[in-house]
């Protein structure tokens, strides 16, 4: 059974520990946002704006970078704090301001009787009036983002999320070129785009990982990922899609022993895209470019055959670049 482009990108994204995309979904239809639930909300400043406060530098009472929170930052955080106070059902987790936008993380412990984009609504209206009084425009983009948190260890993973934003920005601004998104990229006579170290392209060994949907019993996956990680401690860089079941485990296996890989995508980069988990730790560190033969969509469509074996071409052009 052919399993639709969705379910591809939350596999790849459960098994590298990669976070969900921001932007790709917000309000679920079928969900009541009455209920007791925790959730992750994002906000985004208009434009952009870095009105909430400035990255900096670690200093000696900071081990990594920290963002200093402006006027108008310090009134975000007042008026987060007020949330439980107006609304006694919600109790508050976490939150993280970056320069342009914010995290915060919160639990509905029992049913508000409203929903919660109401909620929301309230706090956005409270800092957007703040804001024009110190800075003359309205602070927050319309609508937001949510994440609803199903566990304990995805709050834990959330919670570390938020508070590694400023290092990661830190990374993303001091090593740029692994973290833009290049179009337009001739590749082994494909046009892509790419995220990463291109780089990675001219190492004269690369094999293709491509093993066969065939292979399911942990005693031959195992196999799999002996011989391809051999070759990777040996020098070469591992180029695969990352489709069937023992693609996956080599590829989790060379992201945890910090070996070089070429990832090819099975859909594109959308405008804000970045990379998450062991891809950014990968990105910053030079030991991955991600390829993508095709244009970004949020549709959820079925990865036929076809598109299989054209990733997988794609792979073995990559690897004969010399």
């Amino acid at each position: 059974m052919e399993e639709s482009r969705g379910e591809h990108r939350r596999k790849w994204a459960k098994q590298y520990g990669i976070l969900p995309k921001l932007s790709m979904e917000r309000r679920k239809d079928n969900h009541d946002y009455h209920s007791r639930r925790i959730y992750m909300i994002t906000l985004v400043a208009e434009d952009r704006r870095p009105l909430l406060g400035a990255l900096q530098d670690k200093d000696e009472s900071h081990s990594e970078p920290w963002v200093k929170y402006s006027s108008i930052g310090d009134n975000v955080i007042y008026y987060w704090k007020k949330i439980p106070i107006k609304y006694p059902e919600i109790r508050l987790i976490a939150i993280q301001l970056m320069p342009d936008h914010m995290h915060g993380i919160l639990f509905v412990t029992k049913d508000i009787g409203i929903h919660l984009g109401n909620v929301i609504a309230w706090f956005k209206k409270e800092c957007n009036a703040v804001s024009l009084k110190l800075s003359g425009v309205s602070l927050w983009k319309s609508g937001y983002n949510d994440i609803i948190l199903n566990s304990k260890d995805q709050l834990q993973k959330m919670v570390h999320y938020l508070q590694d934003n400023p290092r990661r920005l830190w990374v993303k601004r001091h090593k740029q070129e692994y973290f833009t998104i290049k179009k337009n990229i001739t590749v082994g006579g494909w046009n892509v785009a790419t995220v990463g170290n291109q780089f990675l392209l001219d190492y004269p060994l690369k094999a293709v990982v491509q093993c066969s949907r065939r292979i399911k019993t942990k005693e031959d996956i195992e196999k799999e990922v002996h011989k391809y990680m051999s070759l990777a401690q040996n020098g070469a860089v591992l180029v695969s899609a990352s489709i069937s079941k023992a693609e996956k485990a080599v590829m989790r296996a060379a992201y945890e022993a910090k070996c070089k890989v070429i990832v090819i995508l099975e859909n594109g980069f959308s405008p804000m895209w970045k990379p998450g988990g062991k891809q950014f730790e990968a990105c910053a560190e030079g030991r991955l470019l991600l390829v993508a033969p095709w244009a970004h969509h949020n549709q959820e469509k079925a990865i036929t055959r076809e598109q299989c074996l054209q990733l997988n071409n794609l792979a073995q052009a990559i690897a004969e670049i010399t």
